[in-house]
């Protein structure tokens, strides 16, 4: 009971060896420990949280409170500045929202409003712009707007490019909301369309599509022209995400073509992870495109293959619909 006693007392009414507590938020986590050091006290860290006022391993909480007296020994709890997390927008752009919610939950992002608008090129359901922009710096939580593609026209009917110049159709594609996929440039032999006509199409003219579904054009290189085909087709690529990579770390990513004239570096530069390479690639012959992330082969691309005997002394045929 003695005891007892004067331990409520000790609590009541501290003993002469009590100290009223300084304010320690603003200090570094250095300097709090060596006044807590000096003054006879214990501390403890026991939470950090990112701070856009509070550089990283400054003390943003402190429990006492400032002012309170306690005892040598009271243990002090500190709450420290992680300081400001800032990372990159991901590139959220023609993925759907599956993946755009994945996306955001990696990189702590929270997703704000959502606006929907009818597009012709990506389809419904998938990511038609951003806010903020792929790649500018981000923090912690902060929002992202998004504007959804509602789709495009529910079918389209494909127009007739053959006998076209191939800048008249693509002129008539944008006219009719067509979007274009692969131009092969092929040699058609002696009695071939002049240079730069669309000889062949894929689908045919007045088929049914998707809006988003591309047509491809076959076009002839021109009379007595012979050699390998060419190819023009666009390429959109995301650069994965290796399991080892640490937060906001670029990656060095490299593609490379391979076909008839040999093999070269399309595109050689750092980018971040998911970011979104778009290009119109042409090729000659049959050809390969390989992805290298880290000079470590991260995927490969086959953009089309020469189709067998299609030269010689003879006028070359068409190539069958299954070889364009």
């Amino acid at each position: 009971m003695v005891w007892f006693g004067h331990q409520i007392y000790d609590f009541l009414l501290p003993s002469s060896a009590t100290v009223t507590l300084p304010s320690f938020v603003g200090q570094t986590l250095a300097d709090a420990d060596a006044e807590i050091a000096r003054l006879k006290l214990a501390s403890a860290v026991v939470d950090h949280m990112t701070s856009d006022r509070y550089p990283k391993n400054v003390v943003i909480m402190q429990r006492p409170d400032a002012g309170v007296p306690v005892r040598e020994g009271r243990q002090i709890s500190f709450v420290v500045s992680d300081g400001i997390v800032a990372r990159l927008m991901p590139d959220l752009r023609y993925q759907s929202m599956r993946e755009v919610e994945l996306d955001l939950s990696r990189a702590h992002l929270q997703l704000g409003k959502l606006s929907y608008a009818r597009s012709d090129l990506i389809p419904e359901g998938h990511v038609v712009a951003q806010s903020p922009m792929p790649l500018v710096s981000v923090h912690e939580g902060d929002v992202v707007a998004l504007v959804v593609s509602q789709g495009g026209q529910p079918t389209l009917k494909v127009p007739n490019f053959v006998g076209m110049t191939i800048d008249d159709a693509r002129a008539l594609a944008a006219k009719s909301a067509i979007k274009l996929g692969q131009i092969v440039w092929t040699p058609l032999g002696h009695n071939a369309p002049p240079h730069g006509m669309v000889a062949r199409q894929i689908p045919p003219p007045n088929a049914k599509i998707a809006s988003f579904d591309p047509v491809s054009l076959q076009v002839s290189a021109g009379p007595n022209e012979s050699g390998y085909i060419v190819r023009q087709a666009r390429v959109l690529v995301s650069v994965p995400a290796p399991e080892d990579l640490d937060g906001g770390q670029q990656l060095d990513v490299r593609l490379s073509l391979a076909d008839a004239t040999g093999r070269y570096d399309l595109y050689h530069a750092f980018a971040s992870p998911g970011q979104k390479l778009d290009f119109t690639v042409t090729a000659v012959g049959t050809a390969l495109l390989d992805m290298y992330v880290n000079d470590q082969l991260a995927g490969e691309t086959r953009l089309g293959t020469e189709p067998p005997r299609v030269y010689g002394q003879k006028p070359s045929p068409s190539p069958a619909p299954n070889e364009f």
